[in-house]
């Protein structure tokens, strides 16, 4: 026998040829209970990351990562600002852009965000080129006023390529008649799917030429976008930037337009964790009522090795390893179920689709097909973490009372 004892002992309560054969009933519910908890947890949170991830690529396919704007007025040295972003090594691309709400009138009306944009710089700042459906980004010509409209806004206007759309931008003008907005009749040039129904259904693209024409602003812009090599960097990006410039200017990045929304996916995933930590909980549970069945039946055990001089210490240690160990087992097959099942999920989903006859995540709905799923290293450990945390706490009280056993009470009957 090797020291510790303890570990010893509690190795060897738990390998004895017991009535129960390896362990009881209610251990072994508790060992799979704590594995299907860790197994649940680890599919979850993957799969949330991976709505994240993908959410969050859609919308910053859209969206620059950061954006300078004049403070109050149009953008006039935006040449400057683009030759400025680009030395800098951080940026990978920066592009000029004209934008103003809208309305859009073909049959029916709908209001939309009108984006002015340079089709030869575009590219550098969104993925707009590789969402078309029909029609390309580089249709887009001065002077030709066309537009880009999409998915869902081209549905409602009832407008393919080719038709006509009329555009009316908060911009007036004096007529012999009155004052009267600006509007300006365009040619549907190709229609885009983001996947976004906030894109899909509010946004309209022409050159960007057409859009100063239209709003009257010269050579000014809105504003110059921003694409980083890290977007988590993009306000201090934008901010170097705007130091080095010799007025005052407006900069946003990305999370400024969706920082609820990120934030309302990551409080779901913290509600998530703790919902299904309680199903670690639960089996932590069944694990003290079968370490308290265990130190009962070990009793006159329990007495023999306080005659011959283990402490209660020792054999509070005796039943926290053996306890332990049951955790730790649950939570490595947990933890190995938990990453096959994340790592083959599509599969199990086909599978679930061609038997049952039915699309788990349909296209037409979530425009997501399957379950994106992004396994990460540090959820993962979290979750094993909490789980063997657990499983630990749950060995105390039985241990505690074991300690506690009287020699002379417990061999009194035998």
């Amino acid at each position: 026998m090797f020291r510790p004892i303890e570990i010893a002992i509690g190795l060897r309560y738990t390998r004895a040829k017991r009535r129960n054969h390896f362990i009881s009933f209610i251990s072994l519910a508790s060992m799979l209970g704590i594995a299907i908890g860790v197994t649940a947890l680890i599919t979850v949170i993957s799969v949330m990351n991976g709505f994240e991830q993908e959410l969050r690529a859609r919308i910053l396919g859209m969206v620059a990562h950061a954006t300078i704007s004049g403070a109050g007025e149009d953008l006039q040295d935006w040449p400057r600002a683009v030759e400025l972003a680009k030395s800098d090594a951080r940026v990978l691309g920066a592009a000029p852009y004209v934008e103003r709400e809208s309305l859009l009138q073909a049959g029916r009306s709908q209001g939309a965000l009108l984006r002015g944009v340079d089709p030869s710089r575009e590219p550098e700042v969104s993925e707009i080129a590789e969402l078309m459906k029909e029609g390309a980004l580089t249709d887009l010509e001065p002077g030709a006023f066309r537009v880009l409209v999409g998915a869902d806004l081209a549905l409602y206007l009832g407008v393919g390529v080719g038709d006509s759309i009329t555009v009316m931008v908060p911009e007036f003008r004096s007529t012999p008649v009155g004052v009267a907005p600006q509007m300006r009749r365009f040619t549907v040039a190709g229609i885009f799917s983001a996947g976004m129904q906030e894109y899909d259904r509010q946004l309209a693209i022409i050159h960007m030429q057409d859009a100063q024409r239209l709003l009257r602003l010269g050579e000014g812009v809105t504003g110059v976008r921003l694409k980083l090599t890290d977007m988590m960097q993009g306000w201090q990006v934008a901010r170097d930037l705007t130091d080095k410039l010799d007025r005052y200017y407006r900069i946003r990045d990305w999370s400024a337009d969706h920082s609820n929304f990120f934030r309302a996916i990551q409080m779901e995933k913290t509600v998530m964790f703790i919902i299904l930590s309680l199903i670690v909980g639960v089996a932590a549970f069944n694990l003290v009522s079968s370490l308290v069945m265990l130190v009962t039946d070990k009793q006159a055990d329990i007495a023999i090795l306080r005659t011959l001089g283990m402490s209660p210490r020792s054999i509070m240690g005796l039943f926290v390893v053996q306890g332990s160990l049951i955790g730790v087992v649950g939570v490595l097959l947990g933890l190995i179920g938990g990453v096959s099942l994340t790592l083959n999920l599509d599969h199990v989903v086909k599978a679930i689709e061609t038997t049952f006859g039915f699309e788990v995540m349909p296209a037409d709905v979530y425009y997501i097909t399957g379950l994106p799923t992004d396994l990460r290293g540090d959820d993962v450990g979290l979750i094993v973490g909490v789980a063997l945390v657990m499983s630990m706490i749950a060995t105390l009280y039985p241990a505690w009372r074991a300690s506690r056993t009287e020699p002379a009470a417990a061999l009194r009957y035998e």
